[in-house]
C-alpha cells in the first residue's frame, strides 16, 4: 500500500527539529518538511494553499472559519509568546506606561496579526488602553511594502490606515512619526532610536502569567481541508508525533555539561521558566489551553476580527481532541 507523501511547511525550531531530521517521523506518512520563515509560509498558504500541513498565525486562521473553512487546526503550537516585550516606543518618548499612548498613532505589521491581536486585547484588559483609543498605521516593519493578507471589516471606531509607500515602521517610529509599534520582530531600529515600553518586560510577563494562567498562543498547526477530509487519521497521528517531537527536542535544554545552543546561561533560564510557567510550559492539547486559546478568541472577537466569539473546541478538528486510553 502506498504511503501519502506529505509536505509540512514548519520553521525548524527546536521542538519541530526531530520530525525534520527523522528521530521522530508521523505514522503512515512519508513527510516532506520545509524550514520556512513564518511570514512566507503564511503568505503560501493563505493565497495559494500550497501546504498538506502547515504552521498558520492563529488569529489568521480563527478569520478564515467563516471564510470557507480552507484548514483545520490540530492542538499543536509551534510559536508561543508573552508579548508585553513586543510593544516598542521612540527612545526619547516620554511615555512610561500604555494609558499614556491614547490619541496616539501606532504602527502594526498588519492590524489582524496574532501578536497585534494579544497586545491590544493584553494593553486594554490590564493596562487601560482601549483597542479604538489609539489610530493604527499599517506597512512592512523594515522594508516597504506590506499589505494585509486577508480582507477586514472592522469597527467603526477603529482607525486603521497604510503608511505612505516606501516607509517603514521601524524608521518612521524612531524619527518620531509613530508613538509605538507592535512587532512581534524587533524593529531594526531597536537600539538606535527605539526601546521597549517595558523595560523589564520578562517580568512583567512572568507577573502576568501568574495572575491569568496564560502564555499567549501565536501559531497553530492545521491541515489542508482537503488532505483531512481523505486522511482522517493524520489528524491525531500528527498530535502525537508533534508532541513526541516536543519530548524529544526538549529534552536536552537544560544541559550542563555540553551546551544545547550557544547561549551559556541556557540552563539557568530553562531552570526560571520552569519555576515561572511549570515543569511542562509548552502544552499541547485543548484542555491545558483551554483558558489561553478563549481569552485569544474573546479579543479577537471584541476587536471585530472573527466573525463572531467562537469555542476553543471550533477550532480543532474531532479526531485530535480524543486518544484511547487502555
Amino acid at each position: 500500500m502506498t504511503r501519502p507523501h506529505l509536505t509540512m511547511a514548519v520553521q525548524a525550531y527546536d521542538r519541530f527539529r526531530p520530525l525534520f531530521d527523522g528521530r521522530v517521523q508521523v505514522a503512515g506518512v512519508d513527510l516532506n518538511c520545509l524550514d520556512l520563515p513564518v511570514e512566507e509560509t503564511f503568505h503560501r498558504m493563505v493565497a495559494h494553499q500550497e501546504f498538506d500541513v502547515a504552521e498558520l498565525s492563529l488569529s489568521t486562521y480563527a478569520l478564515t472559519l467563516s471564510r470557507g473553512a480552507p484548514f483545520v487546526a490540530v492542538p499543536v503550537f509551534p510559536s508561543r509568546a508573552f508579548r508585553h516585550s513586543a510593544v516598542y516606543v521612540p527612545t526619547d518618548s516620554p511615555v512610561t506606561e500604555p494609558a499614556q499612548l491614547a490619541g496616539g498613532v501606532v504602527g502594526v505589521p498588519e492590524y489582524q496579526i496574532t501578536a497585534a491581536v494579544w497586545v491590544r486585547g493584553i494593553l486594554a484588559e490590564h493596562h487601560d488602553l482601549p483597542v479604538s483609543a489609539v489610530r493604527y498605521r499599517t506597512g512592512g516593519l523594515d522594508a516597504p511594502g506590506r499589505v494585509e493578507k486577508v480582507q477586514l471589516d472592522l469597527p467603526a471606531d477603529v482607525e486603521v490606515a497604510p503608511i505612505p509607500p516606501g516607509a517603514t515602521l521601524s524608521r518612521m517610529l524612531a524619527d518620531g512619526e509613530l508613538d509605538a509599534v507592535h512587532s512581534a520582530r524587533n524593529p531594526g531600529t531597536l537600539g538606535a532610536g527605539v526601546r521597549r515600553l517595558f523595560a523589564d518586560a520578562p517580568a512583567v510577563e512572568a507577573d502576568y502569567f501568574r495572575r491569568t494562567g496564560v502564555f499567549p498562543v501565536m501559531h497553530v498547526l492545521v491541515i489542508r481541508r482537503d488532505v483531512h477530509e481523505r486522511y482522517r487519521w493524520l489528524a491525531q497521528e500528527l498530535v502525537k508525533a508533534c508532541a513526541e517531537a516536543k519530548r524529544v527536542g526538549l529534552a536536552g535544554i537544560a544541559e550542563t555539561a555540553a551546551l544545547p545552543s550557544a547561549l551559556p546561561w541556557s540552563w539557568a533560564e530553562a531552570e526560571r521558566t520552569r519555576k515561572v510557567l511549570g515543569k511542562d510550559w509548552w502544552p499541547y492539547g485543548l484542555e491545558r489551553n483551554r483558558t489561553t486559546l478563549d481569552t485569544f478568541l474573546r479579543y479577537s472577537a471584541e476587536q471585530g476580527l472573527a466573525a463572531r466569539r467562537y469555542d476553543p473546541e471550533e477550532l480543532f478538528a474531532p479526531e485530535s481532541l480524543s486518544s484511547v486510553v487502555v
